[in-house]
């Protein structure tokens, strides 16, 4: 196909954001605007450019002292009846466009429009974020050329409505499971009811009181939660098994090894299996670069509740922080949308701040 980001388009990051959702790139479906991007950004004289399945990275060699990355995924989540991209006044509807093109738009835009950045920059266009992490363009990328994601700082262009949401919430999700003895419903007093059993389990989620943890100014509030529930063999059978699925969701001060470890606790007389986990990052604001940049957007920053990638960032020692125009409220849904206003002002900070002295 006929590229569709065009010199006139990409100077625009409202007609480019709305270019780019307007190329379907559900996950693992990428390649139609990997290929796009790729072919804008090897035409631009002063950027080095590579690519690593269907993520693409383009970089300055400018020999500056600090090295920042402006990062957004490429793909986004199923369509739903929101493709392509419409306009509403000063909306823009459609899939990705929050979630997050919009962010995209900035990077794509300064790529091309700012030769002389005063850092050196890391474009980072990635594939598969909405699914499974072993399919994640970072993890591949780390896994394969992890000098591609060195630097001094990171932003993650991820919705936030335009305000800096500092590091992120990590995650972890567990197994409790309780036992019982089968028999027949009619004679239930021969066995034990394992369902009944997960009554105590939902007491003490019930009675849980999730800490609020301060760290550089951000509040991070954490929360346990059972999300599923699982059990039963029969309608005429007692069970003697039931799966509580519990999601924990914790501040940053703690690592995967305590956060499994106050499971334990919470859950202590019980049969709990960690099924999956992922560290948090804290908030990140002591690098210059940072600084700098939050003097850009000129306001206070607030905690991530959530897991985002900048977490993959901070493994590797690299403080990082969110900030896209779309709303994160609207993420995923059908009704997605972003407010025009919010892409130009957004793209006007990020110019703020990367444009030299």
């Amino acid at each position: 196909m006929q590229n569709p980001l065009t010199p006139e388009v990409l100077a625009d990051p409202v007609a480019l954001t709305r270019a780019l959702v307007d190329i379907e790139s559900v996950s693992l479906n990428e390649k139609a605007i990997a290929d796009c991007v790729e072919e804008v950004l090897r035409a631009v004289p002063h950027l080095a450019t590579f690519r690593h399945g269907n993520t693409v990275m383009a970089r300055t060699e400018l020999g500056r002292n600090t090295r920042v990355v402006l990062a957004g995924h490429l793909d986004t989540v199923p369509l739903n009846g929101n493709f392509p991209s419409t306009m509403r006044g000063d909306l823009m509807y459609g899939c990705g466009t929050s979630d997050m093109k919009s962010g995209v738009a900035f990077a794509l835009h300064l790529a091309v429009t700012l030769p002389d950045p005063r850092y050196d920059v890391t474009y980072l266009f990635y594939e598969a974020e909405e699914i499974e992490s072993r399919y994640n363009g970072l993890t591949l990328v780390a896994e394969a050329y992890p000098e591609w994601l060195q630097a001094d700082f990171a932003v993650l262009l991820e919705p936030t409505y335009g305000i800096v949401e500092a590091g992120c919430q990590g995650t972890m999700r567990a197994v409790v499971t309780t036992y019982g003895e089968r028999a027949h419903a009619a004679r239930s007093w021969r066995g034990v009811n394992a369902i009944h059993g997960a009554g105590e389990v939902l007491r003490r989620l019930a009675g849980y009181e999730a800490r609020r943890v301060t760290i550089d100014g951000c509040d991070y509030r954490e929360g346990l939660n059972a999300v599923r529930i699982t059990g039963g063999v029969a309608g005429n059978v007692i069970p003697d098994r039931c799966e509580v699925e519990v999601n924990y969701r914790y501040a940053p001060d703690r690592d995967p090894t305590v956060a499994e470890a106050h499971l334990r606790e919470v859950f202590a007389g019980f049969d709990l299996v960690v099924t999956d986990a992922a560290p948090g990052a804290a908030p990140g604001l002591g690098a210059p670069a940072a600084q700098e940049f939050l003097a850009a957007v000129g306001a206070a920053p607030i905690a991530k509740l959530g897991w985002t990638d900048v977490a993959r960032f901070a493994a590797m020692g690299i403080p990082a922080l969110n900030f896209g125009p779309g709303d994160p409220n609207l993420a995923h849904h059908r009704d997605e949308h972003v407010e025009i206003t919010k892409i130009r002002d957004g793209a006007a900070t990020l110019h703020r701040w990367l444009a030299p002295a």
